[in-house]
């Protein structure tokens, strides 16, 4: 029996959909039966529950070969996400050492080598070192480059200003992956369970891109091929992800993030390889969602 935490997000729903591909008795763990339907729909058996719960988590992964573990991007606007982050990696960590786990994956990034400025890759440092501190736990922190699914937030901002925008440097190289690819190399590690007491595996994606060639792929897929890439002030991209719907405490962090980016403190550590290397190419990924979001998004204006 493996478990998945956040099935039926981009990265669970991977994941769990690949074990049971493969055979694989899989217990997801959803914040409702609603959204876990499909899922079970496939074969896995539901456990609706939150991730700050440690008691219902210890439930969970009770009998578990292995655990994939990773804390949800998305928050409650009611309280610090730091602290939100901590929350639930404090219930995972105690939750797999009352449950006897011996494996487990956990969804971390590159930056979480550093304690500090790395805006919410902090939380996942934080998360890396709890786990890392369980005796008899042998842990795999994949360390994700840049989501490509960031870059969906242009879709707004392209409608709005006719051009792509945002914190980063326009020539900052970035590791860019698919989410997709993530789940699929949990999902393997998790088939395999070859990794020993505590490990870390970058994931870089298919290529490094800057900003600049991200917006010239956008550009040319949605029909803009002179699409440019601005980088905007902080406090003008605040100010638009709070009227987004973000917390203003969840934007701060995010601009912490991107100065970290821009600075060259928070990046990737091993040389890029086979092993960290991710197949989904950035061009696929405009034209499978990217482009639908897109004319969507034009179709409701």
């Amino acid at each position: 029996m493996y478990v998945v935490t956040g099935a039926t997000g981009r990265t669970g729903q991977v994941v769990t959909k690949r074990l049971l591909a493969n055979g694989q008795k899989v217990r997801a763990i959803g914040r409702s039966s609603d959204r876990l339907r499909p899922l079970v729909a496939e074969g896995a058996e539901p456990f609706v529950g939150d991730l700050t719960d440690q008691q219902a988590l210890t439930k969970a992964f009770s009998g578990a070969r292995g655990v994939y573990a990773m804390i949800p991007p998305t928050a409650p606007t009611t309280e610090p996400y730091r602290s939100y982050q901590n929350q639930i990696s404090d219930a995972i960590a105690g939750a797999l050492a009352a449950a006897g786990v011996q494996h487990a994956v956990t969804l971390s990034s590159f930056g979480a080598d550093k304690p500090d400025k790395t805006g919410p890759v902090v939380g996942l440092h934080n998360l890396e070192q709890k786990l890392n501190k369980i005796s008899g736990l042998n842990v795999l922190h994949l360390r994700a480059g840049y989501f490509m699914e960031n870059t969906l937030t242009q879709v707004e901002i392209i409608h709005a200003m006719g051009i792509a925008g945002g914190p980063l440097r326009p020539d900052l190289k970035l590791a860019m992956i698919a989410t997709r690819d993530i789940g699929a190399a949990a999902a393997e590690e998790l088939l395999k369970l070859e990794f020993q007491n505590k490990q870390t595996r970058e994931l870089q994606g298919q290529r490094d891109l800057t900003m600049t060639e991200a917006a010239t792929i956008i550009g040319k897929a949605i029909g803009k091929p002179d699409l440019a890439y601005k980088q905007l002030p902080d406090e003008q991209v605040r100010t638009a992800m709070v009227q987004f719907g973000m917390s203003p405490d969840l934007a701060n962090l995010i601009l912490e993030m991107a100065a970290s980016l821009n600075s060259g403190y928070m990046r990737t550590l091993e040389p890029r390889s086979q092993r960290n290397t991710t197949p989904t190419p950035f061009e696929v990924f405009v034209a499978e969602e990217f482009v639908p979001a897109f004319q969507a998004k034009a179709r409701a204006a």
